[in-house]
């Protein structure tokens, strides 16, 4: 069954996607980790007619909660017109550019609520729930439940989606929250054990954290936030107190309408 978002659209999300520059690849791990923020692409599409109607498509499907089916209507219309040669079975590709795209979009959103500094101050701790997968990682059930501090390092490389089909997610808890679950505090960040990968061509290399698909090793969105913080303090140093607390504000509220405004 495809992935769907009851809470979709929402406008963190389609702001994050539509802030992406079209890159061609000719291969998956073209685009790596975090440059998948400021990056769209497709693997193996490298035409700039292609992507731009691969992302179309794809924006529909976020801004408008557009199906599966939908989507792949435009793929075979997409496909049909520009001739292009694609790798994989229809059902696989179609299902794996649809849904990897929403993940990403929505977590990428939601990154962006929950670093929030006004939510932060109230809940200050992120939970991680098991997204209920039928066939689910063992890692990834270890971690259900799991309340940290938001800034704790662990999410730098563990914030879901973890992986290709991770449906996990994050929440945002306050102490009252921490008490309801019988918490005295948040938990104990775990152990981090890697594995040495390296992709088919070689040209990508590294230790991925065990649980964690290569390339998925990040935060979507992350890069993203701080970016908008360091732009935010720099102005703000240049102002009085009052002017600077307006002007971060006003500045904080257009990033959430559309990130194009900074």
């Amino acid at each position: 069954m495809a992935v769907q978002y009851k809470s979709l659209p929402f406008k963190e999300a389609i702001a994050f996607f539509r802030n992406k520059l079209n890159v061609p690849s000719s291969r998956w791990t073209d685009v790596w980790k975090d440059a998948h923020d400021t990056a769209f692409m497709v693997a193996g599409a490298a035409k700039a007619d292609l992507l731009k109607d691969l992302r179309a498509a794809v924006d529909e499907a976020i801004s408008q909660g557009t199906t599966l089916e939908t989507f792949r209507q435009h793929f075979d219309e997409t496909v049909e017109k520009t001739g292009w040669s694609y790798k994989g079975g229809r059902g696989w590709r179609t299902r794996l550019i649809y849904e990897t795209n929403l993940r990403t979009a929505y977590a990428a959103g939601r990154h962006a609520q929950l670093t929030d500094p006004d939510l932060l101050r109230v809940r200050p701790y992120w939970r991680y729930l098991h997204g209920g997968s039928k066939d689910p990682r063992p890692e990834h059930l270890n971690w259900d439940g799991m309340v940290l501090p938001a800034d704790d390092p662990w999410w730098n490389e563990h914030y879901p989606p973890n992986g290709w089909g991770c449906s996990c997610k994050v929440v945002a808890m306050g102490p009252a929250d921490l008490k309801r679950l019988g918490k005295d505090g948040p938990d104990k960040a775990p152990s981090v054990t890697r594995r040495p990968w390296q992709d088919s061509t070689g040209a990508r290399q590294e230790e991925v954290p065990e649980g964690v698909d290569p390339g998925w090793n990040y935060a979507p969105g992350r890069t993203v936030a701080e970016r908008t913080r360091r732009t935010v303090e720099q102005k703000r140093s240049l102002l009085p107190e009052i002017l600077a607390n307006a002007m971060a504000a006003e500045i904080l509220s257009a990033l959430r309408r559309n990130p194009k405004e900074l």
